[in-house]
């Protein structure tokens, strides 16, 4: 199950693990990316902290963390190849997984329909 922030996270919810990355609109809009940098495995990160950074050829920006959590893994290839992020926004170029303290928490984030709709 897919849910969204208007942050521009994605999440793909697998029983108490989210993977988090951002959605193809918010890699659109960023441009091209030349870096990112990710949160520790290990590191307790609250709803709305911030979680990572990207850095495009047009600005800098946080991804945020979408729910209380505990970071258990992330994307080593996005960091050695930002420009994943950028060809495969919602596969390849996903950001870290999230071990959901509250998973029922997901409920209260936005669905595709709800998400597209904000940003037409």
């Amino acid at each position: 199950m897919l849910k969204f922030t208007a942050e521009h996270e994605w999440l793909k919810l697998e029983g108490d693990i989210a993977t988090v990355g951002i959605t193809a609109h918010a890699a659109e809009q960023l441009g091209d990316l030349v870096f990112v940098e990710l949160p520790e495995v290990g590191s307790q990160l609250a709803r709305e902290a911030g979680a990572a950074t990207v850095e495009s050829v047009k600005a800098a920006s946080d991804v945020y963390c979408p729910l209380d959590g505990e970071i258990t893994e992330i994307n080593q290839a996005i960091v050695d190849d930002p420009s994943l992020v950028n060809s495969d926004p919602q596969g390849a170029g996903w950001f870290f997984k999230l071990k959901l303290k509250n998973p029922s928490d997901a409920d209260t984030l936005l669905d595709e329909a709800a998400y597209k709709e904000l940003i037409a």
